[in-house]
């Protein structure tokens, strides 16, 4: 972190992906966890809004059948940030993950090459960065494999999208209202209805 600049001046150049570890949770005047759920878009840091019951069931949910029904060489965690450069660094709501790079469990960040999946659960305050800016950056960077999961009428519609590797662009390759199943980027069966019971 840029030395001299205190909270809650940004540093001269600009926010980078590494003054986050320096970063205290605390926000200005001592507000305890005030930076506790950050992340870093284009430069610009973003202080997550508290979720909603919806929000915090389907990233549950989710979590618990991926890492119930991921290949061993990968597992599944929440809210783990990933290092996309230099000035973006968003965490994901839910991620696959290598195992192997799980395995280093005093890390605070991935980077793409760690990657197989990522989720972002869409709340009203993220609705552009969850829809347009944050799946453009997973893409640009080689993530494979993108879901983003919306609410419709207090149930989840997941729409699932794969890399062209020619174009570093997502391609929707389904929406899921009731059931996701799929067999890319593994074999997963998820009873979507069953995420907010």
């Amino acid at each position: 972190m840029t030395v001299g600049v205190q909270w809650p001046y940004v540093p001269p150049d600009g926010w980078r992906a590494a003054d986050l570890d320096q970063l205290s949770p605390d926000g200005p005047d001592g507000m305890f966890d005030a930076l506790k759920h950050i992340e870093l878009i284009d430069g610009e840091l973003i202080v997550m809004s508290p979720r909603t019951e919806f929000h915090q069931r389907v990233i549950i949910g989710l979590w618990f059948e991926l890492k119930r029904q991921v290949p061993a060489e990968f597992t599944a965690t929440t809210e783990m940030d990933i290092i996309l450069g230099e000035r973006q660094r968003p965490c994901p709501d839910v991620s696959i993950v290598s195992a192997a790079a799980a395995a280093q469990v005093s890390r605070t960040y991935y980077v793409p090459e760690d990657v197989l999946l990522v989720v972002e659960v869409v709340s009203k305050s993220s609705e552009i960065r969850d829809r347009e800016t944050k799946p453009r950056r997973y893409a640009e960077a080689g993530i494979r494999h993108f879901w983003r999961v919306e609410n419709d009428g207090g149930r989840p519609v997941a729409y699932v999208y794969e890399l062209d590797p020619a174009t570093r662009t997502y391609s929707l390759t389904g929406i899921f209202h009731d059931r996701l199943k799929t067999t890319v980027p593994f074999a997963i069966d998820i009873a979507l209805t069953d995420l907010t019971r």
